[in-house]
């Protein structure tokens, strides 16, 4: 196979073995059915973009769990941990029994907020620049002020009001 027909399969079985299809209809027995999706649902959406219980087709205010799928493959038994999109309805059925682990999104913003609480040990060449000038037009103010002058100092903030301090 050349590089490229590997990558077109790779990513086509990602497609169908990312998200999974439930039959939820016997949950007070806590007994779930997984299957895959077929190509009809990957292409429609269903279980990814629409709930992903058989019987449902909910839209909105889906979210992602992720839960534990054992199938048979070629006579061997595997596991794989897929991703199962339900709406609140079919969530609460899903953890009737026991909570799954709901899947977070990771955002960068959320790393970002989480990063700005550590100092950072790495300093860039421009913030250092950034510092090093805050540092010398601080000293400016101190010398004139130290020099016995009474000078008035006016703030500009944002929004362009003038301050008098």
């Amino acid at each position: 196979m050349t590089w490229e027909k590997r990558i077109a399969k790779k990513y086509y079985d990602k497609l169908f073995k990312e998200y999974c299809i439930a039959d939820l209809s016997r949950y007070k027995e806590n007994k779930f059915g997984f299957r895959w999706r077929v190509e009809k649902e990957v292409v429609s959406g269903k279980g990814q973009f629409f709930c992903g219980n058989k019987r449902c087709d909910e839209k909105e205010g889906l979210k992602s769990w992720e839960v534990n799928f054992g199938y048979m493959e070629h006579g061997e038994k595997k596991n794989a941990l897929v991703k199962l999109r339900l709406c609140p309805e079919c969530s609460y059925k899903l953890n009737f029994h026991h909570t799954r682990k709901e899947v977070q999104p990771t955002s960068r913003k959320r790393k970002k907020s989480d990063e700005a609480g550590k100092p950072s040990t790495k300093k860039s060449k421009r913030s250092r620049k950034k510092r090093k000038d805050k540092a010398t037009s601080s000293s400016r103010h101190e010398d004139s002020s130290e020099s016995g002058k009474d000078i008035s100092r006016f703030y500009i903030n944002v929004c362009g009001t003038l301050f008098y301090k």
